[in-house]
């Protein structure tokens, strides 16, 4: 699993901080969380190929975070994109990307599917599965969930001790299918060892501190959390609907995640250094986005 920020200001680019936008390269394919303006063309610093991404996730409908969808459609389907495009978002999500098909003059060459969520499991696979939470924000705002599925891992010694021979009966039991053997039959369990954790990723999009993303972030190997302001702020930021470094730091406190990563940084900030060193009073291991930071999440070792 890789983090790939995209762009970490709020509500204004800087000459250094684009609008937001998170890439998530993992299970063979590429993710968005959010899509500010100007995104497809840091992709395209990085070489990462907006025709890779299938499905969207956008957070709110603030402009700051869905901005960059128009031209980035645009620009699938004038390089003959075919494959279909999956965007999520809250309420408003379908009629904004009605609006989007409709804007301007170019030939729509790919399907586009819209969906409204709102509380629960967003998409699943036999890999993945992704979930979102409605958290206190000045608008409607979704906080997403990433969480990697890790089947127990196969006891092949075993096994072979039991009678069972390398090839489809492995596969069948891996996936919890009884297998049988001279009449016997192995149940998946006999060969399985325990279950394994595997990683997990949230994102909160624009919020002010709440209980909600503290259960929702609950054992995160990587917390994402906005941090607009400094805690000197801290009346701004609440009447706004964001948060302070500190509010970021609680959270992740609380969640009892393994790290945190601020983000969407007001513009009035240039030491980015400061606002580490605040959260850190509270919260040790964390770490302040910037536009292109590349973030690897490694695989548990232990169950």
């Amino acid at each position: 699993m890789e983090l790939i920020f995209l762009g970490t200001s709020s509500a204004l680019p800087t000459t250094k901080r684009n609008h937001s936008s998170i890439a998530l390269k993992a299970f063979g394919e590429v993710m968005l969380f959010d899509c500010g303006e100007g995104t497809q063309r840091q992709m395209a610093r990085i070489k990462l190929s907006p025709m890779k991404v299938d499905h969207i996730f956008i957070t709110h409908l603030h402009g700051d975070h869905f901005l960059g969808l128009p031209g980035m459609i645009q620009s699938m389907a004038f390089r003959g994109r075919e494959e279909a495009l999956h965007i999520y978002g809250p309420e408003g999500m379908i009629k904004t990307v009605e609006n989007i098909k409709n804007l301007g003059y170019y030939a729509l060459s790919f399907p586009i599917h819209a969906y409204e969520v709102t509380e629960g499991t967003v998409l699943q696979t036999e890999e993945y599965i992704i979930e979102c939470c409605p958290t206190h924000h000045s608008v409607l705002n979704l906080a997403y969930s990433v969480e990697e599925k890790r089947s127990p891992k196969f006891l092949r010694e075993k096994a072979i001790r039991l009678g069972l021979k390398p090839g489809p009966d492995f596969g069948k039991l891996q996936k919890g299918i009884p297998v049988e053997v001279d009449g016997t039959l192995i149940e998946p369990e006999q060969v399985l060892g325990a279950e394994r954790k595997g990683r997990k990723i949230v994102y909160s999009g624009d919020t002010k501190p709440c209980p909600e993303m503290v259960q929702f972030a609950s054992n995160a190997d990587v917390l994402i959390h906005e941090s607009t302001y400094e805690s000197a702020q801290e009346s701004k930021a609440l009447e706004n609907g964001h948060s302070t470094t500190t509010h970021a730091a609680m959270v992740a406190k609380e969640a009892e995640v393994s790290e945190l990563i601020l983000t969407h940084l007001s513009t009035r900030y240039r030491d980015s250094d400061a606002l580490r060193t605040e959260a850190s009073h509270v919260f040790s291991k964390v770490m302040v986005a910037e536009d292109f930071m590349s973030i690897e999440v490694e695989r548990h070792e232990i169950l």
